[in-house]
């Protein structure tokens, strides 16, 4: 491909991004396509010869984005809305036009020092304390298993930092985040040896239920080693009382992570600053931008008090690998098990410099209003009851019918279109959840969806 022919490809890949996003209200929030049609329409066999870039680019309107479920859409309310906003889109095409590897400091000095001081910004929006080091993953799935890896390597004596780790334990709440139980399978400690505990009236770990744990646990000669403590937990978007928790965990010497990938942003809002009560004495937390904060998927940054144990835990130096830089050249793979790592904190410093903190702060004001606002409409029709306290931009809630009534209204208000709603089971209940996180939402969006599901509910009866 000739200069001029990318540009004048590139211009039209841009000229549609920017028709997508002004005209995103039109497509069906969920994909119409059924299992397979995407993969009969397309070829069983790669070309031998290549192909026009017009060709290519057709296929992709007319093949791959009928099959697109748009995440992007302004009523794509399930699971934790996100949206990835034109900086950040840009910031992520410049990345790929680089294509560098950040693997060490060497390998591209930019991708090191822009990730430090992009994340010692967000720190300083977030209220932690001056001495936690950031470090940018894909997911909070990816940050998890590194905080519990740490914890390992802080529960065991280096010299037995491999090997037989079924004596660990690791706490969390019965709400929390799938990727715990897989961080633990996958570090080596199992399912069996963690504790999920019980939750109050707000769906928050009890600490009473979590000391009783594990002192049960010592008695047994077990280890307690790690505890996972939730802000926004992803199906009530409750939030565990960390303040007591960490109070537990500094008792009895264990690693005390927090789960803070949807209700951390929510902090650089000086009136929502307690949502991060007791973190600064957490040693790890997750927060993720691309939930929240703007940033095209997928952006995670982990921090924690304790670097070295993070770089003891995962530091492997091949001799092929051994630079000369000094101690002020941070090399990112030993703080992980990847080595290749993509240029992802430019787009994040793209969204932090074009928004601002007030920018950014007014758009999650605006979705914690337009959450409660929501919520009154469900406390005020008598046909629905509201499941969980609103405390984020999530609404749980429910038709005051079976299961199978909810399960239905949640399948039809999805088929129609008009909107992707997700769903939780709780205490036995199937409950609707619509989580609002796109900057592109408005009330009349809300409205019309509201709308619909009053419609589709009416159908019921």
């Amino acid at each position: 491909m000739t200069p001029e022919e990318f540009r004048r490809f590139g211009h039209e890949v841009v000229d549609w991004i920017a028709d997508y996003s002004d005209r995103i209200r039109e497509y069906p929030v969920l994909s119409r396509n059924r299992p397979g049609d995407l993969t009969r329409a397309l070829p069983p066999s790669a070309p031998e010869t290549g192909e026009p870039m017009e060709a290519i680019l057709s296929d992709f309107r007319d093949l791959i984005v009928p099959a697109i479920t748009h995440w992007n859409h302004p009523a794509f309310l399930g699971y934790f809305g996100i949206s990835g906003s034109e900086p950040g889109i840009l910031g992520e095409m410049l990345a790929a036009g680089l294509n560098v590897n950040g693997m060490l400091w060497k390998s591209s000095p930019a991708v090191t020092e822009l990730e430090q001081v992009t994340l010692g910004w967000l720190r300083q929006w977030l209220g932690l304390p001056k001495d936690f080091f950031g470090v940018i993953y894909d997911t909070a799935s990816t940050s998890t298993l590194h905080a519990v890896v740490a914890a390992r390597q802080m529960a065991v004596a280096p010299e037995m930092a491999r090997g037989n780790w079924e004596h660990l334990v690791l706490y969390c709440s019965e709400q929390a985040h799938s990727s715990v139980e897989k961080a633990a399978v996958t570090a080596g400690i199992g399912r069996c040896n963690v504790r999920t505990i019980a939750v109050d009236e707000n769906f928050r770990l009890r600490p009473e239920l979590l000391s009783s744990a594990i002192e049960d646990d010592l008695r047994a000669g077990m280890q307690p080693f790690c505890v996972v403590a939730t802000v926004g937990t992803t199906a009530m978007a409750s939030t565990d009382p960390v303040e007591q928790i960490a109070d537990i965990a500094a008792r009895h010497g264990i690693w005390l992570h927090v789960d803070a990938a949807y209700g951390g942003s929510a902090a650089i809002l000086p009136e929502m600053a307690h949502v991060m009560n007791g973190c600064a004495r957490a040693h790890s937390l997750v927060v993720n931008p691309h939930k929240w904060l703007l940033t095209p998927v997928d952006l995670s940054v982990f921090y924690t008090s304790r670097p070295d144990l993070l770089r003891r835990a995962f530091s492997l130096v091949p001799e092929y690998l051994r630079t000369g830089d000094g101690p002020e050249a941070i090399n990112l793979m030993d703080y992980g098990f990847q080595l290749g790592r993509r240029f992802r904190a430019l787009k994040l410093w793209f969204v932090m410099r074009n928004y601002g903190r007030e920018g950014l702060a007014a758009i999650i004001r605006g979705h914690l209003d337009l959450a409660q606002e929501f919520a009154g409409w469900v406390k005020n029709d008598d046909r629905f009851e509201l499941c969980a306290p609103v405390d984020f931009s999530l609404v749980c809630f429910r038709y005051r019918g079976t299961d199978a009534d909810n399960q239905k209204l949640l399948d039809a208000i999805n088929r129609s279109g008009a909107a992707l709603l997700s769903h939780a089971v709780f205490g036995g209940r199937m409950v609707l959840r619509v989580a609002i996180g796109n900057y592109r939402t408005q009330r009349e969006d809300l409205r019309r969806v509201w709308d619909c599901i009053g419609v589709l509910a009416g159908k019921l009866g």
